[in-house]
């Protein structure tokens, strides 16, 4: 941080303990800027401060500050004459309280700087503010004059370093009277449960894996035309946006694109959102052909000689089944309990067919000799 150059110099008044501090700029600016050129011959266009009583020129050393009075009469105004403004802000960072960092709203938030400790006396009370506020879990509101105007700012920790947030003043934040939507709308509990399914499913994201993809193009687009190539093209593809037919469509759309791009199943998606009767939910056909095999292969139990088409019929579901689900396990149980219901209902006539019902016949034809060993011994005993 020595290497930065410091923008202002003063100190942190923190109740009597005073803490000579350097402000040095927290963020810095990546974007590309552009010169201004003359398209007849690629000449720059440049801005000159011109004196319009002289018509001439002047440097940056010569110019100075001044207030337009409402007649347009012009007030000199020097830097001396605001180093002595009779404010205790002039140079110093006063602290007026200490609140909640959830007190502060993120509208009010400015430019960020650093607050580094002014010399080696300074080391000590800065870092008894820097350990305060970690332990309190506060941030300090204070009041400071910078680039001739007064401003409100917040201290909290960065790391080891204390940082000062610059803060618009309240009245400096519009209303939202003027912004927020004239209609009534009315946002239904389906609705939102789609909007937080798919604010689930999308997720977290760590803030240091984004990037300026607009500067990276723009450095591309320089860098090209440099060497003399053509510029790269724009990707083709339907621009998102635009108006929203179907809000629960649009929705549940998201939603299965999101787990698609996590490798989630779809399926799992569409059974938490809870759609009704206002979207439409496709099932993947893998996901189809596994959910219903149980309940086709379950026949009716009937009697008489309907009980070995029954089993014919099983039997070649049941081997259906086999081939269309990757969940074999699933279509044996299915299958079994469907020859076990098939042959407890079959009768004496039932015969055996194909391969795939010899099971059902030979359980039928092993309760025949049963039946008519009991009728003789009700015989006997009458």
């Amino acid at each position: 941080m020595l290497h930065v150059r410091s923008i202002w110099n003063g100190a942190i008044s923190f109740g009597l303990v005073s803490i000579p501090i350097k402000v040095v700029n927290a963020t810095e600016s990546h974007s590309i800027s552009f010169r201004q050129i003359h398209l007849d011959d690629g000449g720059r266009i440049r801005y000159r401060k011109v004196c319009e009583l002289e018509d001439s020129e002047v440097s940056t050393a010569e110019i100075g500050k001044a207030y337009e009075d409402a007649d347009g009469t012009l007030i000199p105004i020097t830097d001396e004459d605001l180093a002595s403004l009779p404010i205790p802000t002039a140079r110093t960072i006063e602290i007026v309280a200490f609140v909640p960092a959830d007190r502060i709203d993120p509208l009010q938030m400015d430019t960020a700087y650093y607050l580094s400790a002014n010399g080696v006396p300074a080391a000590k009370p800065y870092v008894l503010l820097r350990e305060a506020l970690k332990r309190s879990q506060k941030v300090a509101v204070a009041k400071f004059a910078l680039r001739g105007r007064e401003r409100l700012g917040m201290l909290r920790v960065v790391g080891d370093v204390i940082a000062m947030h610059g803060l618009l003043w309240p009245d400096e934040i519009r209303a939202t009277d003027e912004v927020a939507p004239d209609a009534d709308v009315t946002v239904r509990d389906k609705e939102l449960d789609l909007a937080d399914a798919l604010m689930d499913t999308l997720g977290e994201v760590d803030l240091a894996d984004l990037h300026d993809d607009y500067r990276e193009a723009v450095e591309e687009l320089v860098t090209a035309k440099a060497e003399g190539h053509e510029a790269p093209a724009a990707p083709s593809g339907e621009k998102s946006g635009g108006k929203v037919l179907d809000l629960m469509a649009a929705l549940e759309k998201s939603v299965r694109a999101a787990k698609e791009s996590r490798g989630e199943e779809t399926e799992e998606a569409e059974e938490t959102t809870g759609t009704g009767e206002d979207a439409e939910v496709t099932h993947l056909p893998a996901r189809k052909s596994a959910a219903r095999g149980p309940a086709r292969t379950a026949p009716k139990e009937v009697g008489g000689k309907k009980s070995t088409s029954t089993a014919k019929k099983a039997a070649a579901k049941k081997t259906a089944a086999k081939k269309s689900t990757a969940k074999k396990s699933t279509a044996r149980k299915s299958t079994a309990k469907t020859t076990a219901k098939t042959a407890d209902g079959a009768t004496a006539k039932s015969t055996g067919g194909t391969a795939g019902s010899r099971t059902s016949a030979k359980k039928t034809a092993a309760k025949k000799p049963t039946t008519k060993k009991t009728a003789p011994r009700k015989r006997a005993s009458a």
